[in-house]
């Protein structure tokens, strides 16, 4: 780490996850928060603080079902029930859902928009999604969705920026973003990592059906990096997130590293 470096990470930390009261999460496709950052959710959730999801893809391509004869629109409406159920055991019954086709068949400004709509009515301290900055992601839909993510972060405390989406300004103070390869910032999670797991596993059937050997491997993931994460914090499992406040946000790349 540079002499600049270190002075930054000493002048400016990141925000304490934590320390805030009210919590947006912003998923590309349902089950995203759950894989993601779903034992966070359920601790802040459990903690008293306010917690609201929004997905903003509808999956209608993520068909496991859809091979047995169940249309895309049928798909749609699965995947949105299996979203609000899975919330509701994470201990959240605030879900929203932008409807924007799975796939990447929206624009960005329909994106933006969306998720700047949200993010000035529910007004949260900290917003949350998947860090489109990591070299190996592919998936169109997470680079999206974490691109808007960060930038309506930034802009949200702007009025009349805002106003330009349709929106009204919020007070956020910090995005943490999941799915990242440079996490600066664990969530203990300790006992927490149980209804993680059980809100993927028995709330989505239509992408971890029983019977598909892939989804143990998903749950073996999430396992192993719960625990990588919570020996680095000694706390016995965690989850990572890459977090940037406001002054970590614009013209500091040293808060990238």
């Amino acid at each position: 780490m540079s002499l600049t470096s270190q002075i930054v990470k000493c002048a400016a930390p990141a925000p304490k996850i934590e320390a805030f009261e009210r919590y947006l999460f912003i998923g590309a496709h349902p089950d995203d928060i759950e894989v993601g950052a779903g034992a966070t959710a359920a601790k802040l959730a459990a903690n008293g603080k306010q917690v609201c999801f929004l997905i903003c893809t509808d999956g209608r391509y993520g068909d496991e079902f859809a091979q047995k004869g169940i249309s895309e629109e049928g798909l749609v409406e699965l995947r949105k029930q299996e979203s609000i159920e899975s919330a509701k055991l994470l201990g959240v019954s605030d879900v929203r859902f932008l409807g924007l086709s799975d796939g990447a068949f929206y624009s960005e400004e329909e994106l933006l928009r969306g998720i700047a709509a949200v993010v000035g009515d529910f007004k949260p301290d900290v917003i949350l999604s998947i860090d489109p900055d990591v070299t190996s992601e592919c998936h169109a839909d997470h680079l999206n969705t974490g691109s808007a993510a960060k930038k309506i972060a930034f802009f949200a405390p702007f009025e009349k920026i805002m106003a330009k989406y349709g929106a009204e300004a919020a007070p956020v103070k910090a995005i943490a973003l999941f799915m990242t390869a440079h996490p600066n910032r664990y969530v203990n999670t300790r006992g927490y990592l149980k209804k993680q797991l059980e809100a993927l596993t028995t709330c989505f059937p239509s992408q971890y059906p029983k019977e598909n050997p892939a989804s143990d491997s998903i749950v073996l993931y999430i396992k192993l990096r719960a625990y990588e994460f919570g020996f680095r914090r000694f706390c016995g499992t965690a989850e990572g997130f890459r977090v940037l406040g406001v002054t970590q946000m614009h013209c500091l790349p040293e808060s990238g590293r």
